[in-house]
């Protein structure tokens, strides 16, 4: 497949200028950029999900017209998206039958479905049970049904999404295995990834995407992670930040056999116990679900607990809300910035002051001085390099890096004595997530206490100090830094107790 000169305009953003781009028979051809480069918006080009302003598509040296994504099916182009598409309550066979037509007319005709599909996974190592419900399957077997959906209605060429972000190492581990295999087949494969190790790893090419041009294509065996990092951002990435000597100070954070809910009905946390001390960064590690979104919420006073106690500098807070726990000098980066951490109709300085806004010298006898805050802000918005327009720009308008750093600005100018940080750099691109963890870093070197929960496994090596792994709400185990290898974390992260 190839694309030409591929142009995609929205209103006020030029989002592809004149890419070219193109993928063979029996490659893994990675495309990378930073947030905002262009390369979903090439890959929806190509789907069919947006029509092009400028370009030609070619199949096997034939131009195409790709008018929708049931037309990129046809030509046997599929893609996994990053958050799979599937329906929880329908089984595996379901799922794949889903808008296709029935052999039998108006009788299903899963038993053949069935059939096809563990041929499938017998070809490609997919193990997989037809019959299985889709909310029975862990996160990896929920993306081996997309893959086999895909394969079922005959893509050849495969656009694979972000595909490991979600998955435990041995999950990624597992899911190359199945994508060798299908390389090996003759399959042409796009991978999206904004973990470069894995690109360097699986792929045999890689274009690079900035600012919606692509600035070139090399072979994968002639370049390093340094290299496309550094290709991609337009400058020198540090990729590890230089988290110096640290000697682990008092307990700041303490859950004593802490339980709680979650939003399911179902137990969330189940008596965890754990310690966060100051000046060290202790790393929480799981697959998504398994009680990290129900620790950050005690922690901040957001979720009721059921069972134990919570203890912020020897005082129990278990009970206190989370402006108590603010007045207290907790912070929290949330996992879901946009709806907990924002208010996205407000302007920069209206978020910079949402956690003092009500006290000098930010209001007086009921009234905002606009003043005091307009310089606070714009002290803050050059200390921690917001990229705004101004400082009465609504936060909905800024991309999610910047987003992030208003967040950190607001959260850690208040020099607390303890942090919850949840996935503080999903989403980012390398040059946002490059700074997030410097600041990360920096606030330990102060003293801070940092809860740091990630799903983002290399993050949480980079970062920890020690490392908590979670299962099913439960704490499986407690690891020092140079104990904690990816095999064993990995197993951990499974239930698995090596």
């Amino acid at each position: 497949m190839e694309m030409r000169g591929i142009s995609k305009r929205f209103p006020g953003v030029l989002a592809n200028d004149r890419v070219d781009f193109d993928v063979r028979s029996g490659e893994v051809h990675a495309l990378l950029g930073e947030n905002g480069a262009g390369k979903s918006t090439l890959m929806k080009v190509l789907y069919g999900l947006y029509n092009p302003d400028e370009g030609e598509i070619f199949l096997e040296g034939k131009r195409i017209q790709i008018a929708s994504p049931t037309k990129a099916i046809e030509l046997g182009i599929g893609m996994i998206h990053q958050h799979f598409m599937l329906v929880p309550s329908l089984t595996v066979a379901e799922n794949v039958a889903l808008g296709l037509p029935s052999s039998r007319g108006l009788i299903t005709d899963l038993d053949r479905v069935s059939k096809r599909i563990l041929e499938l996974a017998e070809i490609y190592g997919l193990r997989i049970d037809p019959e299985a419900f889709v909310w029975q399957l862990s996160v990896g077997q929920q993306q081996r049904v997309e893959i086999i959906k895909a394969l079922y209605r005959g893509a050849s060429l495969l656009i694979l999404d972000e595909p490991t972000a979600v998955l435990t190492p041995q999950e990624v581990d597992e899911l190359f295995v199945i994508m060798r295999q299908m390389v090996k087949d003759g399959h042409a494969l796009i991978f999206i990834s904004h973990k470069l190790h894995e690109v360097v790893e699986i792929s045999q090419r890689v274009t690079v995407l900035r600012d919606g041009r692509k600035i070139g294509t090399r072979p994968t065996a002639e370049t390093t992670r340094q290299d496309l990092a550094n290709w991609m951002v337009g400058r020198e990435v540090g990729f590890v930040p230089d988290r110096g000597l640290s000697t682990i100070g008092e307990g700041r954070l303490r859950l004593e056999n802490v339980s709680s809910g979650s939003d399911r009905g179902t137990p969330g946390l189940r008596e965890v116990n754990l310690e966060v001390c100051s000046r060290e960064i202790l790393g929480v590690a799981g697959v998504s679900g398994n009680g990290q979104r129900e620790l950050a919420e005690v922690c901040t006073g957001l979720r009721k607990i059921t069972g134990g106690r919570i203890l912020l500098e020897g005082g129990e807070v278990s009970g206190l809300t989370p402006g108590e726990l603010i007045d207290r000098m907790l912070s929290y980066i949330p996992e879901e910035r946009m709806r907990d951490g924002m208010i996205k109709e407000f302007t920069i300085s209206e978020n910079m002051i949402l956690r003092e806004h009500h006290k000098k010298p930010f209001s007086s006898a009921g009234f905002l001085n606009l003043g005091n805050i307009s310089r606070y802000t714009d002290k803050l918005v050059h200390e921690y390099q917001v990229k705004t327009p101004s400082l009465e720009t609504p936060a909905k308008s800024l991309s999610g890096g910047n987003i992030q750093k208003v967040i950190l600005a607001r959260e850690l100018s208040r020099k607390p004595r303890v942090i919850i940080a949840a996935q503080p750099t999903r989403g980012l691109d390398i040059g946002a997530t490059e700074y997030v963890r410097a600041r990360l870093i920096e606030e330990r070197r102060n003293g801070t206490a940092i809860l740091l929960i990630s799903e983002d496994l290399d993050e949480i090596l980079t970062l920890s100090d020690r490392i908590a792994v979670m299962f099913e709400g439960r704490i499986m185990d407690i690891l020092p830094r140079a104990l904690a290898v990816p095999e064993k974390l990995g197993l951990l992260m499974a239930g698995v107790q090596p």
